[in-house]
This record gives C-alpha cells, sequence and structure tokens, in this order.
C-alpha cells in the first residue's frame, strides 16, 4: 500500500475537474481522520517512541549524523522588520547566505551561546543549531510556519521559562544588527540576518519504525526518522520540469513500501499528471493492492480496487 503524504486540501490549487483521479479516490475510498499538523503526518506514517517530535534533533542528525548524544534546539537565521510597533517575522531559514557568510555571523555568535553553555553551528547554511545538555528544560517554541508574517515578540516563551531565550534572542539581534555581512547584503539589496528562531528543541526518538520500505522526500526531518526506521531513502522532485513530469517512473513502478513525500505540491492538475494517474494506473493493471492519502489537514483515504464500485459517492466538502 503505496502511502502519499499530502499537503492540507485547501492549498491544493486548481479546479477540481482538473484532477478527476484525486476526486475519485476521495469519494470513493474508505475515510478516515487522524490530528491534522505536520507531526500527526509523522505519526501516522511512523511507530515513534517516545512521541514527542524534535524536528531540531532529527534535521541535525541529517545535517550532520552526531545527533545522538545531546539535546538541540534549532536558531535559524531569519529577517525581522519593524513595522507598526512591531517586529514582523518576514523570512526564516534559507535567506541565501554563502558558506563565508554563516562563517563570519556565527563567529561574534558563539562567544554569546557557548557562555550559557550552548555551542552553535550551522552544518546547512539554512538550519543553524544549537547543542544542549540532554536534561536541559525547555519552554515550548512556535515552529516558524506559525510566526511567519506575524510579530515575532507574540510567539517568544513567556514568564520565568522564556526570560533566558527572551534575553538570547535579543543580544543575538543587537550582535547580527551591527554585522558587516547586513551591511555589504543591505548594499547589496539582499536579505539580511538580522535575528534568529529558536524552535523544534529536543532529543532524537529512542525507537522509529515504519510499515513501509522506501521514502522518496527530500524534507530533513521525514528523511531522519525513515533511516532510524532502516528504510531506504531517495529525492523526489515535485517541481516544474520534465523530471517532475516522469516522477513515478523515475522512482520506479511503485510499490506496496513505497512512501512519497508530496507536501509541497500546491496544484492539482501537477499532482494528477506526475503521481496519481500513473499510480491508478498501476493499481488497475494489478500491479498495486490500496493506494492510501494522507493530508495534512486530517484525513487519510485508502482506495482499493472494489471501491470503484461506488460511483454514486462524492468526494467529501474541503475545509475552508
Amino acid at each position: 500500500m503505496p502511502l502519499l503524504l499530502l499537503p492540507e486540501r485547501r492549498r491544493l490549487g486548481g479546479d477540481p475537474s482538473s484532477a478527476p483521479t484525486l476526486q475519485r479516490l476521495l469519494a470513493r475510498g474508505d475515510s478516515s481522520t487522524v490530528p491534522d499538523g505536520a507531526a500527526a503526518q509523522m505519526h501516522a506514517a511512523f511507530d515513534i517512541v517516545p512521541r514527542h517530535l524534535s524536528p531540531a534533533a532529527l534535521s541535525r542528525e541529517h545535517d550532520a549524523r552526531d545527533a545522538a548524544l545531546n539535546a538541540w534546539l534549532r536558531a535559524d537565521p531569519g529577517h525581522v522588520r519593524a513595522d507598526m510597533g512591531m517586529g514582523r517575522l518576514l523570512a526564516c531559514g534559507d535567506l541565501g547566505l554563502t558558506p563565508d557568510e554563516v562563517e563570519a555571523l556565527l563567529k561574534p555568535l558563539r562567544p554569546l551561546f557557548g557562555d550559557e553553555g550552548f555551542p552553535i553551528s550551522a552544518p546547512h547554511p539554512g538550519r543553524w543549531y544549537l547543542m544542549l545538555p540532554r536534561e536541559v528544560q525547555l519552554p515550548a517554541f512556535a515552529a516558524p510556519d506559525a510566526v511567519l508574517g506575524d510579530d515575532l515578540y507574540n510567539h517568544l516563551p513567556q514568564g520565568e521559562p522564556g526570560r533566558r531565550w527572551r534575553r538570547l534572542l535579543n543580544e543575538a539581534q543587537v550582535i547580527l544588527h551591527n554585522h558587516p555581512v547586513n551591511a555589504a547584503r543591505a548594499a547589496q539589496g539582499r536579505v539580511t540576518v538580522n535575528t534568529l528562531w529558536f524552535w523544534g528543541g529536543g532529543t532524537l526518538p529512542g525507537s522509529v519504525r515504519s510499515a513501509w520500505t522506501t521514502l522518496h522526500s527530500g524534507d530533513p526531518v521525514l528523511r531522519a526518522l525513515a533511516g532510524l526506521a532502516a528504510m531506504s531513502v531517495a529525492d523526489l522532485d515535485t517541481g516544474d520540469g520534465d523530471r517532475a513530469d516522469a516522477g513515478v517512473v523515475e522512482v520506479g513502478h511503485i510499490d506496496a513500501g513505497t512512501m512519497l513525500d508530496l507536501r509541497d505540491v500546491r496544484d492539482r492538475a501537477a499532482l494528477e499528471r506526475r503521481w496519481l494517474a500513473p499510480l491508478f494506473a498501476q493499481q488497475r493493471r494489478g500491479r498495486l493492492d490500496t493506494i492510501e492519502l494522507l493530508f495534512a489537514d486530517g484525513l487519510r483515504v485508502r482506495y482499493a480496487p472494489a471501491h470503484r464500485w461506488r460511483f454514486w459517492r462524492r468526494p467529501p466538502a474541503t475545509p475552508s
């Protein structure tokens, strides 16, 4: 049973008629609901113990293969703009930094975080990390997707648990504001790095298993989970162009143990052409039994060959 991880249905643009296979699967398959969100999708695809997921520890394992002995917290580079008395977070993560720029920006930050016992490093230009003792107690941090476009300070941890992190953020912002790398980037019309964003803290899970054997994804967190579950991992091109159009063919004839990460797809017609129609054709030829769709809004659909006779059913309404 191949599993397709998909975005929220409301994020799929285009006329529903441009994706007849999707409409058929939604209407005639067996539907159920799971909690919404990325973490719920991962728990549905993997058996994870303990259940707490740390994106920081998992992406660190993907980036550096050294996450096992410590706790980790993402401290990603970001850009905040003063706007009507607030600091609006406009970008976080991939800001197009060169390796030399990353190293220069980290140099004055190392004493700040090193003195706290939290060494900072950046094995990837858009993913920066603080290494923490495993026993450290962290407040709840918001993921960047929940903060982008909003006042950064509305999402900082409050009270005594968050006091240290508010202080560290303020001190980091002062260092970055005065950094010559940012002066040069501003002169070139490039986005400056004037803040960090802390999020995703924790340790690697103790155990990860999955009913699937192969993952096709570019997401570092998902790839790390698959590695811990001893799955084989490969890339998946979901962008425009010939490679993406041949996606299923390049992946190979999808078998029951394949998990496809299509959460970045935003166009119904592209989803239909590149993935759903070829998978449905494989099922009609008897090469697949059940096809499973798992949407980020919590809808889970399993479509078996016998469901083709449910011609009277209509797809559920898309959440607004």
